[in-house]
């Protein structure tokens, strides 16, 4: 039996939860569809241990539609953002530089906060909502769209009529796939560690990004564990690389994490198990079909730098749902999908290709490149305009907007 809903979320990762959350709450009726267990029945913080570093205006719009109170008191600010070149004979820093919030803003450049608790919290308001509905364990199995409405069926055989659907299932997404929209990908042979730890020096609300080779180590501020200072750490390698350091003892890897922190907190401590994630970028080529939107991973994905993916993700919802309030008649019609197309292609391509150049530099081994790429940090530091403006693009404003700077 069919039910009706104004929009059919497809995905209940943070995106797809954010998505429900904001709609719900602007009074449409929507349903979230996931085929993994519901957050809010625990666990979920053994599933994922890297967090997100929530930029200003994600989490203005996080304000906005209701969301930003209950996760405010899980957050760590992030005020100065230290970038450090370590890329010399010895892995030992040989140029740093900081990047404090302050010479912008009257607020941090965002607040660090765990994806499982992140995942929670919003589930948790989204079932207070009379607007939106969850149903984990289910997925979409088929789309079908006209051109007033759009058909999802579910993995369990029903079927939902929606006027728009949102396509939030992931960087595979079969709902791209079912659309026939291509991507463009870009391979590394590189995978993360995810991982956290406490150490004896405090962070200071301080983001760390420490630069040699095969990828950052970066240590994210969180807020304190038991009474001491701890740090998200995400940890970038080459796959072989990664590989090795997932099987060694918690010991052996305590020594190898050390030396690659450059000892800057202090000797680190593992306070969690290491996870391992797979490094690509990609975007797709149109961020909308029929009566669909595409947003986050199904749209782009880019390596764990500047903290830019679930912020991008943001800024899709965001776009949608100022569409949206524009023509509150109009929803998932092809003008409301062609504008939301127009107004973040371009942001998002942009974001994926400078961001990939960023990573490709970082990974790079050989001598001539690691100097160029010290020396780059330090014109970039000291030509005041060119740091704003740069700080401005990072922090997740527009190109325009972060422009004006010059």
């Amino acid at each position: 039996m069919d039910m009706d809903f104004d929009l059919v979320v497809a995905g209940g990762g943070i995106a797809g939860l954010v998505a429900t959350a904001a709609f719900g709450r602007a009074g449409y009726s929507v349903l979230c569809i996931d085929p993994m267990p519901d957050p809010l029945c625990g666990g979920s913080e053994k599933t994922d241990l890297r967090t997100t570093a929530l930029l200003q205006p994600s989490r203005n719009f996080l304000e906005k539609i209701g969301l930003w109170r209950n996760l405010e008191p899980h957050a760590a600010k992030l005020q100065i953002m230290r970038i450090i070149d370590a890329g010399g004979e010895n892995p030992t820093p040989r140029v740093t530089r900081e990047f404090n919030s302050a010479d912008v803003s009257e607020n941090p450049f965002g607040w660090n906060i765990p994806n499982w608790l992140l995942k929670r919290e919003i589930a948790r308001k989204i079932s207070q909502c009379q607007n939106a509905s969850m149903r984990f364990g289910l997925s979409a199995k088929a789309l079908f769209c006209r051109k007033d409405s759009a058909k999802v069926v579910l993995s369990n055989g029903a079927s939902v009529r929606c006027k728009m659907a949102i396509a939030a299932d992931g960087r595979n997404s079969p709902m791209r796939q079912a659309a026939g929209i291509d991507v463009k990908t870009m391979r590394y042979g590189q995978k993360a560690l995810a991982f956290t730890v406490t150490h004896p020096i405090p962070h200071c609300n301080v983001s760390t990004e420490i630069h040699r080779w095969g990828g950052p180590f970066t240590m994210v501020p969180l807020p304190d564990n038991n009474g001491s200072s701890a740090s998200a750490v995400i940890w970038m390698e080459t796959g072989p690389v990664v590989n090795r350091l997932s099987r060694l003892s918690d010991i052996e890897f305590e020594a190898k994490m050390n030396e690659r922190s450059c000892m800057l907190l202090g000797p680190l401590e593992l306070t969690s198990r290491r996870t391992v994630w797979p490094i690509i970028s990609q975007y797709a080529h149109r961020l909308a079909s029929q009566r669909m939107a595409l947003v986050a991973e199904v749209a782009h994905v880019v390596p764990p730098i500047g903290a830019q993916g679930l912020n991008m993700s943001m800024a899709d919802m965001a776009t949608l749902l100022e569409l949206a309030e524009e023509s509150p008649d109009c929803l998932g019609e092809e003008k409301m999908l062609e504008d939301y197309h127009g107004k973040r292609h371009l942001d998002v391509v942009a974001r994926v290709v400078g961001i990939d150049l960023l990573n490709r530099i970082s990974m790079a081994k050989a001598r001539p490149i690691r100097d160029m790429r010290a020396l780059g940090l330090n014109i970039i530091h000291e030509l005041s305009p060119v740091r704003k403006a740069l700080m401005k693009l990072g922090m997740g404003f527009k190109t325009k907007k972060a422009l004006k700077s010059f």
